[in-house]
């Protein structure tokens, strides 16, 4: 899915960005206010994926289970994901892609990497009213998890080489907005030292 808007609060930047972190992290939240505030457009995976169970008439639990018997699903979604952010990285235009791989799959393409959580109960209460529980929640976390390791050899627990990581439970949702929005602001490319490397990914 793409979606984007324009709103008063303007940020002038041409950052590639990625935001990825858990279920229930914030991450669709503040995507929808960066992608107001920069009007620009944003893709989240997490919506393919919901859109690929819904083609299939599956539920997320379904379609889960069909990822983990066969590469297939995974795969494709990443591969797409991939592509978006190959079109993106060259186009010197903002833009902002959201899934949990995100930062593994844009790598060096993307200008700033950010990683969003927050503690376990945090996470589940903001979930209560999806239509995922929190028995799928835990389940498609170690599922994902697995075959993230099994399919690409990265670990998702490791993230070195993310620009920004932020507990979302500490601050409001615009404080977390806020604390983004000042490190686009303020990020010059002319005293930038330097990112951290990311580990290349074949999808």
């Amino acid at each position: 899915m793409v979606t984007g808007a324009t709103t008063t609060v303007e940020i002038d930047t041409t950052l590639f960005i990625t935001v990825s972190g858990p279920p229930g992290c914030g991450a669709t939240t503040l995507c929808e206010q960066l992608s107001d505030a920069m009007g620009c457009p944003y893709v989240s995976g997490g919506d393919i994926f919901r859109e690929l169970a819904e083609d299939r008439d599956m539920s997320l639990n379904q379609l889960t289970a069909e990822a983990e018997s066969s590469d297939e699903i995974d795969r494709a979604l990443d591969q797409r994901l991939q592509q978006i952010a190959e079109k993106w990285g060259m186009a010197n235009k903002p833009f902002i892609l959201e899934s949990r791989l995100a930062g593994w799959l844009a790598g060096d393409r993307a200008d700033l990497r950010i990683w969003l959580d927050a503690p376990e109960d945090v996470r589940l209460e903001r979930i209560e009213d999806r239509v995922e529980t929190e028995a799928e929640m835990r389940v498609r976390e170690v599922s994902e998890a697995g075959r993230y390791e099994s399919y690409y050899e990265i670990d998702i627990g490791d993230r070195t080489f993310y620009d920004l990581h932020i507990n979302t439970a500490r601050w409001s949702k615009q404080g977390v907005f806020q604390i983004v929005r000042t490190a686009l602001e303020e990020y010059d490319a002319d005293v930038d030292e330097g990112a951290f490397s990311t580990p290349e990914m074949n999808p």
